[in-house]
C-alpha cells in the first residue's frame, strides 16, 4: 500500500498541535523517536506525525520549546559532518576525513580487519588513520557539549562504526543509551555537510505520514485548519 508524506510547512505549530488534540481520536508521543502516533477510535493506526528536532513538546502535546539546540552528526567510514542547529538555524558545522578506505577493493579498513586481520603496513597506516578520526570526532564533540546547551542528538551512523565513537581513547560525551539520542530518519547517501545540511533541511517542518486508505484523516486535519 502507498505511503503519503505530507510537509505542513504553514500551519503554526501550536495550530497543528492543537488539530490534533481535537481532530483526533487518540495520540501518543514518542519522544525518542520524537513523533506522535495518531490512532482512530478502535486504536487502530491511521498516521504517524513526524516533527523536527527544534521543537520540543511533552505527552500532552503542548508545545514547550520552539528554539531548541540539535546537534546533527553524520559517519561513514572516513568522513564525517557535524552541525548544530539552533531553531531552524545551522549556527556551526565542521567535517571530518580520514584515510580509511582500500583503494583498489573500496571497503573500509574497519571491515577488512574483520576479515584478514592486520599484518601490512597498509592496514595499519589506515587503523591508525581510523583510530585518530574517531578521537578528532570526540574532542568536538565534548568542546561543543561544553559550549552548547543540546536538547537533542541526531545520528546518523552505521552498527559497524558505533563501536569505534564509543571505544575511543577520548571518550564520547555522550551514553549509548542518552536519552536525547535521535537517529535521523533519512537516508544520507555521503558525509559531508552538503548532505547533511540537505537532510537537516528535510527534517525541519512537520510531515503526517499516512497510508492511501487513511487519506480522509489527513484531508480532516488540513479542512480544520
Amino acid at each position: 500500500m502507498t505511503q503519503y508524506k505530507l510537509r505542513l510547512r504553514d500551519l503554526p505549530i501550536d495550530e497543528l498541535l492543537e488539530l490534533v488534540s481535537d481532530e483526533i481520536p487518540h495520540c501518543h508521543y514518542d519522544y525518542q523517536k520524537h513523533h506522535i502516533l495518531l490512532y482512530d477510535e478502535n486504536r487502530e493506526q491511521i498516521g504517524i506525525l513526524r516533527l523536527p528536532l527544534h521543537l520540543m513538546i511533552d505527552e500532552s502535546l503542548i508545545l514547550l520549546e520552539d528554539h531548541a539546540h540539535a546537534l546533527y552528526l553524520s559517519i561513514e567510514s572516513g568522513s564525517a559532518a557535524l552541525c548544530i542547529v539552533q531553531g531552524e538555524h545551522i549556527v556551526y558545522h565542521t567535517t571530518f576525513s580520514a584515510y580509511m578506505t582500500r583503494k583498489k577493493q573500496g571497503f573500509s579498513q574497519i571491515k577488512y580487519l574483520n576479515k584478514k586481520g592486520k599484518s601490512r603496513a597498509g592496514s595499519r597506516v589506515r587503523l591508525a588513520s581510523t583510530i585518530d578520526f574517531f578521537e578528532s570526532i570526540n574532542e568536538s564533540l565534548t568542546d561543543l557539549l561544553e559550549i552548547y546547551e543540546i536538547d537533542r542528538i541526531a545520528l546518523d551512523c552505521t552498527t559497524t562504526l558505533i563501536p569505534y565513537l564509543y571505544q575511543s581513547k577520548v571518550p564520547c560525551p555522550f551514553a549509548k543509551k542518552d536519552p536525547r539520542l535521535y537517529k535521523i530518519p533519512l537516508h544520507i547517501s555521503q558525509s559531508n555537510y552538503t548532505h547533511l545540511e540537505g537532510a537537516i533541511r528535510q527534517l525541519k517542518d512537520p510531515v503526517l505520514l499516512y497510508e492511501e486508505n487513511q487519506a480522509h484523516w489527513a484531508e480532516l486535519l488540513l479542512g480544520s485548519s
